[in-house]
């Protein structure tokens, strides 16, 4: 058997069954002393800084443990255990302290400013301007011209944030595998529609038990409290869902949350700025917390209104439905599910049939290539770190490679919840070959049973489309430079691409691509189009309502002096103040467990999914006024948005595209809260 480490071999697909977790630590150390070699190489030049030997030098090191990180890091996200938890928990220290290494070097710092003053001497094209600009801002924004002492605080801070945030989602990930509620009698579950039951009976087997078991993990989660009748059954579902690390015991993150705020806080002011917001919106396109503020508060103004009469109607129809005086938050799913029925004569377990998890992805596979001339071929030579990952090469019109596509669509204990696009290899151009991405999705969708195949509820397709957009922003990637390839854009631009995807879900043309029931292969009712449709919009104002009170809960902990908040829950309570529609439930805390601002990149950046909505409402509106395959404006938006990356400012880009900037109010009309 070989010794060698394949992370340290050169690879372009991942050997993921030669790796195992002895690997990382050792491939870590090695690419870490590679990278620094290969700065202490710019460094150390006699020559006068130009942008080849300095910002292109600088670009191109370190590759390999960018490589090797993201394996890493990405199969801690999804298929994690105590082994690679414990070596992130080792090599977060040494990646945190090597970025510092090179971003306070004084002596890399000096070529950078060299070459960033004397710009005009170098002929620099638009992307090279852009990376430049980026290198430069990145050490100026990351303490290059701090004193020596200030230096070494920022490190120690970048430690114990790169510590803290794995903590955090490594609590949040206990929690969730750790809940189970366990039911024998079948009577107690009225209401679960038939293929829910069989899931949960396929999950006590697996347990080794009989009867039923219902867990955190959404396939599970959301039904339950969406069909199960008995009301008590679904508070303790809830309670046990919102007090995910709020327990004051070993997996707890009040602490960790207090703790990373006020990290980031004192980070920001030695950086001189007021406060972490500050910080990071200096590089969005909202540009201040003021502006996002305000943003938020526009939009709370126009949709609280909808969103009270909606919640009055809900709380009208449990009334009369069921005597309930007072609405519960575990009653939200159940009675919405029921009302919905009602108006429009719409349930999900109607609409499962037409949704097989393969047909979906067949149709949006053939949505991108009616919009983007790209195919995708199922191939099964591609090595994968678990035989449920599906494995894809994606092939342009003339039949050129374009990327190696990774899909994992369900739960399992080492997979965190949710669903997020990733990258295990950016695209560039390099030594004049255009090196291609290698981007993978990963979900987690109600598995198929011994009964029924994968079935997905229409929530489920709007959130593969919504990733899959993510994953043509990084497929379609076609930029020199890998650093502004594919999604390295301003956060509050990334989910346009991801956004405007989710509308094709509720057009008849589309739908019938793909929408056809599994077992007769009859395409979807019109009159279920129809319902769809008009189902849209409804409780728009709540969910509206819904996302604003966690960007006004994000702006909260990050846009002021965290130094006098000592309670979580409190500080929490008086962001949702005017956001909030039920009673709050006093064993739950939503912010121990708000893994987007306190472990993803979304820290002072929730907001930009309402941000997002607005350009993307307005980019489809342009489609639907076209045809929603139009080939001009697709293409327009693929050559505009999709293949540029971060190489030019958002706004320039969208407007290239549109011809104009986004009208805000195509989103209140597509809300219908006009």
């Amino acid at each position: 058997m070989s010794n060698k480490n394949p992370l340290l071999e050169t690879f372009d697909e991942t050997p993921f069954s030669n790796i195992n977790n002895n690997h990382f630590k050792p491939a870590f150390q090695k690419a870490i002393e590679i990278g620094k070699a290969e700065i202490d190489a710019i460094t150390a030049s006699q020559e006068e800084p130009t942008f080849k030997n300095t910002i292109e030098a600088l670009e191109s090191s370190g590759s390999q443990l960018e490589r090797i990180s993201s394996v890493f890091f990405n199969l801690n996200s999804a298929e994690t255990n105590e082994e690679i938890q414990k070596i992130a928990q080792e090599v977060s220290p040494w990646l945190s302290e090597y970025s510092n290494d090179i971003t306070l070097n004084t002596n890399l710092f000096k070529r950078i400013k060299s070459v960033y003053q004397n710009q005009e001497k170098f002929n620099l094209n638009g992307e090279q301007k852009r990376l430049l600009e980026k290198q430069y801002k990145s050490f100026t924004r990351n303490g290059a011209n701090l004193p020596n002492d200030k230096k070494q605080e920022l490190r120690k801070i970048d430690t114990q944030l790169a510590k803290l945030s794995l903590t955090f989602g490594e609590n949040v990930l206990a929690e969730t595998n750790r809940f189970q509620l366990h039911i024998t009698n079948k009577n107690e579950l009225e209401g679960l529609p038939e293929s829910e039951l069989e899931n949960a009976e396929q999950l006590a087997k697996a347990k080794g038990k009989d009867g039923y078991i219902f867990t955190l993990h959404f396939p599970s989660y959301i039904p339950f409290m969406k069909y199960v009748k008995n009301r008590e059954l679904r508070k303790k579902m809830a309670i046990a869902y919102g007090a995910k690390a709020f327990q004051n015991d070993e997996y707890d993150n009040q602490k960790n949350v207090l703790e990373i705020a006020q990290l980031r806080h004192q980070r920001a002011q030695l950086l001189g700025f007021e406060t972490h917001a500050h910080f990071v919106l200096e590089e969005r396109m909202a540009k201040t917390p003021e502006k996002v503020k305000s943003f938020l508060n526009e939009l709370l103004e126009k949709a609280k209104p909808a969103a009270q009469k909606e919640f009055e109607q809900l709380e009208n129809f449990a009334k009369e439905l069921d005597g309930i005086h007072q609405l519960q938050k575990w009653d939200a799913a159940y009675y919405a599910e029921k009302l919905k029925q009602k108006l429009f004569d719409l349930d999900d377990e109607i609409l499962k049939p037409y949704f097989k998890l393969e047909n979906v992805i067949d149709g949006v596979f053939t949505i991108a290539e009616k919009l983007f001339d790209i195919t995708f071929k199922e191939v099964f030579d591609v090595d994968k770190y678990h035989e449920e990952v599906k494995t894809y090469r994606v092939y342009d019109a003339k039949h050129n490679f374009i990327a190696l596509f990774y899909a994992d669509f369900h739960p399992r204990e080492g997979k965190r919840n949710g669903a997020w696009m990733t990258v295990y290899k950016n695209q560039q151009i390099k030594n004049r070959i255009n090196e291609r991405p290698h981007i993978s999705n990963v979900c987690n969708f109600t598995r198929s049973t011994s009964k029924k195949p994968s079935l997905l509820t229409f929530n489920e397709v709007t959130t593969l489309f919504h990733e899959f957009g993510h994953a043509l922003h990084g497929m379609l990637a076609n930029t020199t430079y890998k650093s502004l390839s594919g999604t390295s854009v301003y956060w509050d631009f990334v989910e346009l691409p991801s956004q405007i995807l989710e509308n094709w879900c509720y057009e008849k043309e589309a739908l019938e691509l793909f929408a056809k029931h599994y077992e007769t292969g009859e395409t979807i009712p019109m009159e279920l189009i129809e319902k769809i449709k008009q189902s849209a919009n409804f409780q728009e104002g709540m969910q509206t309502l819904r996302q604003i009170s966690f960007g006004l809960l994000d702006m909260a902990w990050h846009a002021i002096n965290p130094k006098k908040i000592t309670d979580v829950k409190t500080h929490e309570q008086e962001a949702f103040t005017g956001t909030q529609l039920y009673p709050d439930v006093k064993e739950n805390c939503m912010s121990t467990s708000f893994s987007h601002i306190f472990q993803g990149g979304y820290s002072s950046g929730y907001y930009s999914y309402k941000w997002a909505e607005v350009l993307d409402a307005d980019a489809f509106a342009y489609f639907k006024e076209n045809g929603i395959f139009n080939k001009e404006i697709a293409t327009k938006f693929k050559d505009n948005v999709l293949s540029k990356g971060g190489t030019e400012e958002p706004m320039v880009l969208y407007k290239r595209f549109r011809g104009k900037e986004p009208n805000p109010e195509a989103l209140l009309e597509r809300a219908g809260l006009l």
